[in-house]
């Protein structure tokens, strides 16, 4: 089986495509990677759906891609007498790390004290995905003292996070460790890391996976976009993780940031997942928007070497009907002739390399002549890496 196109689709699996059946429907409408989420389900569940992807990898003699996303850090508030507050904008709100008396509408507990090791005046905390935005006047190694700036209704263990301070805490909690643990038991092909910040956070997942896996970067945090050459550098692939992004920075700012990553993975060679709410309406409807297509078409045209559906097909009522619609923007996309000139004009010098110069002639080659495909000679895969970067205009096959 191929595919008629060269950008993949990455399927998340969860309560609506976990069977056998619905994870065959997945691969046959397009999916060529699936991203088991460590954030929901158990061990036992996702090692049953590993299983069902590689007895179906061999029966098709199709290699099929398998993602372990690892969940990381996630700051919560505490809890409420009454469950839930409503916060007046303007009102004074404090948050401390008293876990034993409920919260009201006036504190509530934050026990993460390396949070509070990163306060200082000015900077923003955002609660329950950005629906409440505090900022911080004043702040101490167990409180901040805050003034709400968009208020509205809290209620218990809703996510916090902070705007403007990178966090003293590690991208891999103890659950990370051993969920990454059994990952590359089940012999995942790639380790996404959350909560990246900054180059270091890949140091200890990548000491861990000791080349067994790829490693994939998610950008979700605004300092991470501070330094990402760097973390670009130290990553096998990235992940543009626009939903969290969204909720650190004004939504306005997100799109040309989504470029600025797209082009320096191109120029370095590495590949790039655009994810987040790109067919966020199939989630209950069989057909998206016009807008949402639009997004996925960007995404192509603009580089991306796959696009991600999440809830779309984890959890939405039409699984198969996004992944096929994803199928048709991409393909479509591809047989545009301005996509190939924009392509062509978008790339990258090549290095001062054998290896490089290699590849830029066989993609000029591949350009002029009616060639079928394109064969690396590759023990490491680098070659492979280093041709895609070119994006010749035939298909790449590795040898062996």
């Amino acid at each position: 089986m191929r595919r008629q196109r060269n950008a993949k689709i990455v399927a998340t699996l969860g309560p609506s495509s976990s069977s056998p059946d619905a994870i065959r429907r997945l691969f046959e409408a397009g999916a060529d990677v699936f991203r088991l989420n460590f954030s929901h389900g158990t061990h036992e569940d996702h090692a049953e759906r590993y299983t069902i992807i590689r007895e179906l990898e061999r029966e098709t003699g199709r290699p099929i891609g398998v993602l372990v996303d690892l969940q990381g850090p996630k700051l919560r508030v505490g809890t409420f007498a009454a469950g839930r507050v409503d916060l007046a904008t303007g009102a004074s709100f404090r948050l401390d790390r008293d876990t034993r008396t409920p919260g009201d509408d006036t504190r509530v507990s934050l026990p993460h004290p390396e949070v509070f090791q990163a306060l200082s005046p000015g900077v923003e905390l955002l609660l329950d995905d950005g629906k409440i935005r505090l900022s911080v006047e004043e702040s101490g190694p167990d409180f901040a003292q805050t003034r709400v700036v968009t208020g509205g209704p809290l209620s218990d263990r809703k996510g916090a996070s902070v705007v403007g301070a990178v966090l003293p805490v590690s991208a891999l909690t103890e659950k990370d460790r051993q969920d990454l643990a059994f990952g590359l038991e089940l012999g995942a092909d790639w380790i996404a890391l959350s909560f990246v910040q900054r180059p270091e956070d890949l140091d200890e997942v990548r000491a861990i996976v000791r080349g067994r896996a790829g490693v994939m970067a998610k950008l979700e945090k605004p300092s991470a976009i501070d330094r990402l050459e760097e973390i670009v550098d130290r990553s096998d692939a990235i992940m543009v993780a626009r939903g969290d992004l969204g909720v650190e920075m004004l939504p306005e700012k997100v799109p040309p940031i989504q470029r600025r990553i797209l082009r320096v993975c191109r120029s370095a060679g590495k590949p790039v997942v655009v994810a987040t709410q790109m067919l966020e309406s199939m989630i209950q409807t069989p057909t998206p928007t016009r807008a949402e297509a639009s997004d996925v078409a960007s995404a192509v045209y603009h580089g991306a070497d796959a696009v991600m559906l999440s809830a779309e097909s984890a959890s939405g009522q039409y699984p198969v009907e996004a992944v096929t619609m994803m199928d048709r923007i991409i393909t479509e996309v591809e047989r545009d002739p301005f996509y190939r000139r924009m392509v062509d004009a978008a790339h990258p010098e090549p290095g001062s390399t054998i290896s490089d110069t290699i590849c830029c002639g066989l993609r000029r080659a591949t350009g002029l002549l009616p060639i079928a495909a394109a064969v690396t000679y590759t023990s490491s895969g680098y070659t492979s890496l280093r041709t895609a970067r070119e994006r010749p205009a035939a298909p790449i096959l590795r040898w062996p």
